[in-house]
């Protein structure tokens, strides 16, 4: 218990003294993290609304594509990945593997199923709500899509929120993709890890307390989020 109790000590240490290696990880941890997140954003936010707002061939099968990949195991996906980003992978000839960039497409490959089957969701339920209007006023396919996306704003922001904590809680996929190398692509869960496996205590706590701000951070500002909409 002494021992554990010195481990906790010298972990708010490390996080007090701005200890260099600690901060190093941090700051790619929120790097891969924040860069995957806008890549989600980006793809996923219109892609689930177009999938609710218009009808085309195989639309069911895109949904359920959506729906079935929201729980695709991370190690899965690493690994699909990994096959492509390899030197005998398709994009072999790009020399991602093993980089902040491979664990990138790895967090944005899990995150975008997430974003867009969620949009779709609450996208289809604001056409119940405003669909007839819409169509009476004319609107185009584009102005329709931003037109939803702005009434659902709040709401799509929480879905971003929760997307980011899915990534910075990663480990599977971005271990995999990444090779967790130190001070190139170690981020904070594979570095709690690996440290835990060395029995280095300190730093996989002291890397621990951050991951547990930032989740509780994150489930904040989604709740100011969804308050805010109350309003």
């Amino acid at each position: 218990m002494h021992e554990f109790g010195l481990a906790f000590v010298t972990a708010f240490h490390l996080i007090a003294d701005f200890d260099p290696g600690l901060v190093g990880i941090v700051a790619l941890s929120l790097r891969v993290s924040l860069t995957a997140v806008l890549l989600s954003a980006l793809i996923g936010l219109p892609l689930g609304a177009a999938v609710a707002a218009f009808r085309f061939p195989g639309r069911r099968a895109v949904a359920l594509f959506l729906n079935t990949a929201m729980g695709l195991p991370p190690v899965v996906v690493g690994l699909i990945v990994y096959l492509i980003l390899s030197r005998s992978g398709p994009l072999g000839v790009l020399g991602l593997l093993f980089t902040p960039t491979a664990m990138i497409v790895a967090q944005t490959v899990l995150i975008v199923p997430i974003v867009a089957a969620l949009t779709r969701q609450i996208v289809e339920d604001l056409l119940m709500e405003y669909g007839d209007l819409l169509r009476v006023m004319g609107t185009g396919p584009l102005t329709t899509l931003l037109t939803l996306l702005s009434e659902a704003r709040w709401s799509l922001l929480t879905i971003v929120l929760a997307g980011f904590g899915r990534a910075s809680a990663e480990v599977g996929a971005v271990m995999i993709v990444g090779g967790n190398i130190d001070r190139v692509t170690r981020v904070m869960t594979t570095s709690i890890a690996l440290e835990t496996s060395k029995g280095d205590l300190p730093l996989a706590l002291g890397l621990g307390v951050i991951l547990m701000t930032l989740s509780l951070s994150v489930n904040l500002a989604a709740a100011m989020v969804r308050e805010t909409r109350r309003a």
